[in-house]
């Protein structure tokens, strides 16, 4: 009977110990807390403020591919256009030269296209060079502005992340100070959420900013000195008509050489 009781027991233990080992795992996952994701971490807990300083960064992102893109060698000055052009008014094939210009699509044939067909022959020492570079500066003009503005976006992107950023830091601060003056106590687990809302929006609009500073100057210089190239090449295209047209006159003033 003794021996029963003990067995009993024992095999009443052993399944106590059992259902605690494996309810343990379960009553531990209940009362730990979900572990945040990355994604939590440092964007979502920054609050609705972090949309509007990601549309900023997808603004910046997409304004640079786009700028980046179009403000390259081959759109401004390409190479075979600028031979072409040459060896036209070298010959004072200016008509050819224009017509070539006309159906070309990049900075320097709509320059050409614009400015050439002011070219005067009743002045063969210029060629009407005043009327054709005043017709290269309007031109540059209207062109500029237009680029320009998809490059400003990009400094309105840099200037606008900050303020987005300062926005929920000051937000953050605001609820921050709600929850102590509600519980009048500074609970760190209850000052968390909106000290994040602080941290993560400032970080993130400087993150933004940074690069957006750095893009802005950087396009901005890479179309000035684009557009320079092709006024450069348009100016070397004039000056080999203009060398073409008074090539006896222009030899005439070169000695064949001098007595001493």
């Amino acid at each position: 009977m003794i021996q029963k009781l003990a067995t009993r027991h024992r095999f009443t233990a052993s399944t106590i110990i059992t259902a605690i080992l494996l309810a343990a795992p379960q009553l531990y996952a209940q009362a730990a807390p979900a572990k945040k994701s990355l994604l939590d971490v440092w964007v979502i807990d920054g609050g609705w403020t972090m949309l509007f300083i990601g549309a900023a960064v997808v603004a910046f992102i997409g304004l640079s591919i786009y700028c980046f893109m179009n403000f390259s060698k081959a759109k401004f000055v390409p190479s075979d256009l600028n031979a072409a052009l040459m060896d036209h008014m070298t010959n004072c094939r200016v008509r050819s030269a224009i017509e070539l210009a006309s159906s070309h699509p990049s900075f320097l044939g709509r320059l050409v296209a614009y400015s050439f067909p002011n070219i005067d022959a009743t002045q063969p020492d210029t060629l009407g060079r005043d009327q054709i570079e005043d017709a290269m500066a309007d031109f540059t003009n209207n062109e500029a502005r237009k680029a320009m503005v998809l490059i400003n976006y990009i400094s309105v992107c840099a200037q606008a992340s900050p303020m987005l950023g300062l926005l929920g830091t000051v937000i953050g601060m605001v609820g921050c100070f709600a929850t102590l003056s509600s519980s009048g106590a500074a609970d760190p687990s209850q000052l968390a959420g909106d000290i994040s809302v602080a941290l993560l929006t400032t970080l993130w609009g400087l993150i933004n900013a940074i690069p957006c500073i750095i893009a802005f100057y950087v396009l901005k210089n890479r179309y000035n000195g684009l557009v320079s190239d092709a006024i450069y090449a348009a100016e070397a295209l004039l000056n080999a008509a203009v060398a073409t047209v008074n090539a006896d006159t222009l030899y005439a003033k070169i000695p064949e050489g001098i007595d001493v």
